[in-house]
């Protein structure tokens, strides 16, 4: 990691420090996802199986895990295991229930009533990806909101091991979060499978969960196609930001910043802080810390686009924050709570030394599917909300369009909409006079 002096350098070096790795922007990976997922749709369980032995070198049969699989998959974990996995769960149940949108009804005028109604998502199609780590945790956090939402039909995909199972801890952590119905596919073909349906997968609504640039991509694809299948957010490379003042703790830094980084060699972490000191001890304690990593190519990649930026002020190092928009964003600062009114873009905050990134990864409650890539300037951390839709409702009496018919009628002359006006005219006529309302 190097260190860099933001008031030193030119707002394109500035531009250039806060800048993304760059996405996979292979010209020949659109058309591959492309006949992926016209293989899929027009193939179905047969392709599926075809693109299974091809990709992941695992002959299937069934495709879906059966009874005797979960079971087993229970057996296989550790009593310490399994109860890691209820603990997390049951924060995130408590903390994404509240966060069950309220219908509501008003009187906008005398006898005008208008409703806001909620309904799930009927059928929604979870991703928990298995190229670096098998993620039991995305399990939870996409399963939990699901069924809380109430979404009737929930299935999940994630790809087969070389045993020709679905990693265990995944399908214990399904199973918890109320997913029964599992499917051993990953990749684009799991994306194309939930979109369009085949024998044994069934067809869903929209689509959720992190993936490589295939799943990505072919989310983005069958999100395009009205016969597809809606996508949760776009999505980059895992990423996060540190703020810190000159007394922090270098160590935890240096652990938070890596934590992040060993998520793939795409990943970026980067520290603002108001200490060049600081800056420098973290810079030694992250080398020191790195030579004990199991994953330290990945780390590798990833510090090699990868700062320590130092800033003259506080105001400063939000002000950066903001302009980048962080995944992850940790406050290391003294009274980072005073601070966080001024944050006005990220996907989750982290507040102070007792709180590391990796408590949201698991198990503190709040969800760790986030919007990367800059994407929190305008998309949300994943809730409960994602998994229903809204509908408005209105209703009028006679004495409601008798006040407000009038109204209708002068702004559908001034768009030129004749009909719309009519049809408010012709039961006007009809009503006859009248008390006004």
């Amino acid at each position: 990691m190097q260190l860099r002096i933001w008031q030193r350098l030119s707002p394109a070096e500035q531009t250039s420090i806060l800048a993304r790795p760059a996405l996979g922007n292979d010209a020949a990976l659109a058309a591959n996802v492309a006949e992926i997922v016209a293989k899929v749709r027009s193939g179905g369980d047969a392709a599926l199986r075809d693109l299974t032995a091809k990709l992941d070198r695992v002959a299937l049969e069934a495709l879906e895990v059966s009874a005797e699989e979960f079971a087993a998959a229970e057996a296989l974990l550790s009593d310490a295991q399994r109860a890691a996995i209820l603990t997390a769960a049951a924060n995130i149940e408590t903390f994404h229930r509240p966060q069950l949108p309220r219908a509501f009804a008003v009187n906008t005028a005398r006898g005008v009533r208008c409703e806001r109604v909620i309904r799930p998502i009927e059928s929604v199609g979870l991703y928990v990806p298995a190229g670096n780590a098998p993620l039991p945790s995305t399990a939870l956090m996409l399963g939990l909101p699901a069924r809380i939402a109430g979404c009737a039909t929930r299935i999940l995909c994630s790809p087969v091991q070389a045993t020709g199972r679905v990693d265990a801890a995944v399908l214990y952590a399904a199973r918890v979060a109320g997913v029964e119905r599992v499917f051993k596919l990953g990749g684009a073909q799991a994306i194309a499978a939930m979109a369009y349906g085949t024998e044994s997968v069934p067809k869903v609504d929209k689509i959720f969960g992190p993936g490589n640039t295939w799943v990505t991509e072919a989310k983005a694809q069958v999100d395009r196609d009205p016969a597809g299948a809606a996508r949760d957010y776009p999505a980059g490379p895992s990423e996060v930001l540190v703020i810190a003042d000159a007394g922090a703790n270098p160590a935890f830094i240096a652990a938070d910043l890596l934590s992040q980084a060993e998520h793939g060699a795409d990943s970026q972490v980067l520290l603002v802080t108001t200490s060049a000191e600081l800056g420098q001890a973290v810079i030694a304690a992250v080398a020191a810390q790195k030579a004990r990593l199991t994953r330290a190519k990945l780390v590798e990649g990833a510090l090699s686009h990868s700062s320590v930026i130092v800033v003259d002020d506080l105001d400063t190092a939000v002000a950066i924050s903001n302009r980048y928009a962080p995944e992850h964003l940790i406050l290391q600062i003294e009274q980072p709570r005073t601070w966080l009114d001024k944050v006005s873009a990220a996907g989750s905050v982290f507040l102070g030394p007792w709180t590391p990134e990796a408590v949201g990864d698991y198990c503190s409650g709040t969800n760790h599917v986030l919007p990367t890539y800059g994407f929190a300037r305008r998309y949300s951390s994943l809730g409960v909300a994602d998994f229903v839709r809204s509908m408005t409702v209105q209703e009028l009496t006679l004495d409601g369009l008798r006040g407000i018919g009038p109204v209708a009628v002068t702004l559908a002359g001034l768009e030129g909409l004749d009909a719309h006006a009519w049809a408010v005219n012709e039961r006007l006529a009809a009503m006859g006079p009248g008390e006004p309302a």
